[in-house]
């Protein structure tokens, strides 16, 4: 059983009555391809897999298939595009479905092939006329395909702006962290820091917890004869004092 043969433009031919096309019947071009050296039948499991797709789905399709069919209708389905664009304005292959396709069967090739005991066995290499016919999708699924088309095309858009967004915010939060937050750099050129020495710091501390008085000796601008006067001074008055019967006596006194 053959798709189903759905209405032709009208045909050129002497005598042929032509067909109105109306608002209820759309406008079908057609191609044909005659005498194609393929079965019938391996042609129409083909042709079920594209019946009803729009042109560029069916396009996909022919392409991932495996069976040497898919080829020929093919160029079949390129020609009726070619005839659409030529012939009746139809520019657009994005706006034309596959609304019909059929094999119809061609003549059979007779050939003989030998076989025991002298007879002949038949071989039929069969053909086949291929027809595609292509139809501008109706309005309402046009405007459906439209709608759909400007709403992915706002997704992109708004999906575009929200990573070129993000990887401002990243570039700028990584500006920050290398340069510091503008707090720390405005501390940083405002505040300046109080200079204090660590030495007196450190001689100030040592006094509030050492209980005596410490005298120091200033070494920088004292000659070296009183620097060493002032060291033996105060040996002396740091030695205990020696009570006055155990002072140690002479030789002398002591004979």
């Amino acid at each position: 059983m053959t798709g189903p043969k759905l209405n032709e433009y009208p045909v050129k031919r002497p005598g042929a009555k032509r067909l109105k096309v109306t608002a209820e019947q759309p406008l079908s071009v057609r191609a044909l391809a005659r005498y194609v050296r393929v079965s019938p039948t391996k042609v129409r499991q083909v042709l079920d897999l594209i019946r009803g797709q729009d042109v560029q789905r069916a396009r996909e399709i022919l392409r991932f298939c495996d069976r040497d069919a898919a080829e020929v209708v093919g160029k079949v389905l390129d020609s009726a595009v070619a005839n659409a664009d030529a012939n009746h304005e139809l520019h657009d292959s994005e706006e034309l479905y596959v609304s019909a396709c059929y094999a119809d069967e061609g003549p059979t090739l007779k050939r003989w092939r030998p076989r025991a005991r002298g007879r002949a066995t038949r071989i039929r290499k069969r053909t086949c006329h291929v027809t595609v016919l292509v139809t501008r999708l109706p309005e309402n699924d046009l405007a459906r395909r439209r709608t759909r088309t400007q709403a992915a095309q706002a997704d992109r858009r708004r999906r575009r702006a929200g990573q070129q967004a993000a990887a401002e915010r990243s570039a700028t939060q990584q500006r920050r962290e290398d340069a510091g937050t503008p707090e720390e750099v405005e501390g940083a050129i405002v505040d300046e820091p109080t200079e204090e020495p660590v030495e007196e710091t450190t001689a100030a501390a040592t006094l509030e917890v050492t209980d005596e008085p410490v005298e120091t000796v200033d070494t920088v601008d004292t000659p070296e004869a009183e620097v060493a006067a002032q060291s033996e001074a105060l040996a002396d008055e740091a030695a205990p004092a020696l009570p006055a019967d155990d002072e140690p006596k002479t030789k002398e006194e002591g004979e």
